[in-house]
């Protein structure tokens, strides 16, 4: 028991004293410029989730490529003689780490033109909500959205973006019938019934409900299978793929990209808070 204990401190040790690192290069370097880079590599962490600096991380996790990255990054620094420190925080790998910490991310412009909405068109606070009608995250979402409505009834907005993923082998059709059913007044009628009977969804059963919530149905039926509608669809996943939407429910705030949950504990601070700042 002794000897391992022995063995795993002598092996935190090294990446503090050792000279050369796993997969790190340092050819090239002088002496002195060495030893800077290693001290940096001994004090920044890597961003792969690991508690571990970045020195630590080549000695006992040597698969991992982000520690061997930004190694690699530090040492073309160095030799470029550039600022090593600020090389490293403004790497890719390291920027997306603290992206991940953040609840509300940069704003990016999202085009909404022509997109499903509800609430004031000059509401303060406009969500876009990219969506997927089979998505059981999606169904959970339409509570917590519609609160944020009615408690912000003349400062919220929201915007339905189309995003079916590929998994999912009837959303897409779900989404062309809520457009269809758009064009004469009833995307929400309709979008609320393709969710609450989300694993239900089929031609056949879009067509019934389309009946049931009194659409004219030859106009229904040529909008569903239109090229426009198909178009449209189409924007909206080229959109959310521009601006890095990966799954669904991806939720917007005047463009930030809004990183925590959707329960109204957590959502309606961080709304309050964005209407403050206005």
């Amino acid at each position: 028991m002794v000897s391992f204990l022995f063995a795993g401190l002598l092996l935190a040790q090294d990446w503090k004293s050792a000279t050369e690192l796993p997969g790190v290069n340092f050819t090239g370097l002088s002496a002195a410029k060495k030893m800077e880079v290693l001290q940096i590599l001994r004090e920044f962490g890597c961003p792969c989730g690991c508690p571990m600096q970045l020195a630590q991380c080549r000695v006992e996790d040597p698969a991992c490529s982000q520690s061997t990255t930004l190694a690699t990054i530090a040492v073309d620094a160095a030799k470029a003689g550039k600022d090593i420190r600020k090389a490293l925080a403004a790497s890719p790998l390291v920027k997306a780490a603290g992206d991940r910490n953040r609840m509300l991310l940069d704003p990016i412009e999202i085009s909404i033109a022509g997109s499903p909405a509800k609430g004031p068109a000059n509401a303060k606070i406009t969500i876009v909500e990219f969506s997927d009608f089979q998505c059981p995250y999606c169904i959970k979402a339409i509570g917590h959205l519609d609160a944020a409505l009615k408690a912000f009834p003349k400062d919220v907005r929201l915007v339905y973006k189309h995003f079916p993923l590929d998994s999912h082998g009837q959303a897409r059709m779900a989404a062309q019938a809520s457009l269809a059913a758009e064009q004469q007044g009833k995307f929400w009628p309709m979008h609320d019934r393709l969710y609450a009977q989300s694993r239900q969804i089929s031609r056949m059963n879009v067509l019934n409900w389309a009946k049931e919530l009194g659409l004219d149905m030859p106009k229904f039926v040529a909008a569903l299978d239109s090229p426009a509608v198909k178009s449209q669809v189409d924007r909206d996943v080229q959109e959310g793929d521009r601006i890095g939407v990966q799954g669904t429910p991806t939720i917007f705030l005047n463009g930030k990209k809004y990183q925590g949950a959707l329960d109204p504990g957590v959502f309606l601070p961080v709304l309050t808070k964005e209407l403050v700042g206005q």
